[in-house]
């Protein structure tokens, strides 16, 4: 098959028809194998199981969404430090993009308030030590960049925003915006991407590290700030959920990254400090209060193991009598 010869709708088509044995699948393996081992991820096996069960079937959902669609899907994906969300969106996009669909990629963290802004925001909530909790986002911005590829013709150059983690000694601030055509599917990814408010009656008897009244207060405080959220949300068409077998590994994980780019060279968080960042943002979202809900509402839900491998995978559009989640 000459890819070159044909339309991303023939391509589509032939991936359909004939999955794993269409001759472009082995194109797309030696693609994906490459970006992955760039990425340090060397098992080929587990490349190509991830492949077959995860990011060609999730690709070809997209592809056919939008075709459906005849518009920008907007596809969100939720997952914590080290799920492997970041990962999942380069090879989408590979994908994609072989298959003549361009894609774009805006992190709920791209919408970061300036740095002015966080300033002038701590010194009304002091509890606002670090970005991230709901309320350190420009949600007017989100919005005038998703309404944009949903609405703008074909030519139209977006703004796509960025956000530098690095500036001000690692505070952050906005950066130079990237100049992109309206892309043909838009992947919106975050930490709490798709997250919506839950009764205030969770906050009664709350998991660690949700201890003290203040804790409470600061859980319920970041709750109510999650509803300006709803409207960024309600422009999703679909959500991925990237969900650890136990929430807990992601504190491992960040350790891990931390210990790999202090043995570089770079200067790292110790694990003590590992330890206070992220139960700073479970006092804010708890994954077990916020995150484990979705797993009954979101379009695609993937188990993440200990070992960072697939576990279970729950699809939304399988029949009812054929879901039993036990995660």
């Amino acid at each position: 098959m000459s890819k070159e010869k044909l339309s991303n709708s023939e391509l589509l088509d032939d991936l359909l028809l004939q999955g794993t044995k269409s001759p472009l699948f082995s194109y797309l393996s030696s693609q994906v194998i490459a970006l992955c081992q760039s990425l340090g991820i060397e098992d080929r096996q587990r490349i190509l199981n991830n492949l077959e069960q995860l990011w060609l079937p999730t690709a070809l959902d997209l592809a056919t969404k939008r075709r459906k669609l005849n518009r920008t899907p907007i596809q969100g994906v939720l997952g914590g430090q080290g799920t492997g969300k970041s990962t999942l969106c380069l090879v989408l996009k590979s994908i994609l993009n072989a298959l003549d669909f361009s894609v774009a990629t805006l992190s709920i963290d791209d919408l970061y308030l300036t740095y002015a802004e966080r300033q002038a925001l701590q010194q009304q909530d002091p509890r606002l030590i670090w970005r991230g909790p709901p309320g350190t986002h420009d949600l007017e911005l989100g919005m005038r960049v998703i309404e944009r590829c949903l609405h703008m013709d074909g030519t139209a150059k977006i703004l796509l925003p960025r956000f530098d983690k690095s500036a001000f000694g690692g505070a952050g601030d906005r950066d130079v915006p990237e100049i992109i055509t309206k892309p043909d599917i838009l992947l919106f990814e975050g930490w709490f991407v798709g997250v919506r408010p839950v009764s205030e009656n969770c906050f009664e008897r709350p998991p660690a590290p949700i201890t003290t009244p203040e804790d409470i207060q600061f859980a319920k405080d970041s709750n109510r700030r999650l509803r300006a959220y709803l409207p960024l949300w309600d422009k999703l068409d679909s959500l991925i959920v990237l969900y650890p077998e136990d929430y807990r590994l992601s504190q491992q994980w960040r350790k891990e990254a931390e210990q790999k780019m202090i043995a570089t060279g770079r200067t790292g968080m110790s694990d003590e400090e590992i330890d206070r960042f992220v139960e700073y943002f479970w006092k804010s979202l708890h994954p077990e209060l916020f995150i484990k809900p979705l797993i009954d509402t979101a379009d695609l839900v993937v188990e993440i193991k200990g070992d960072r491998t697939l576990g279970k995978i729950y699809n939304k559009q399988e029949s009812k009598s054929a879901k039993k989640s036990t995660f």
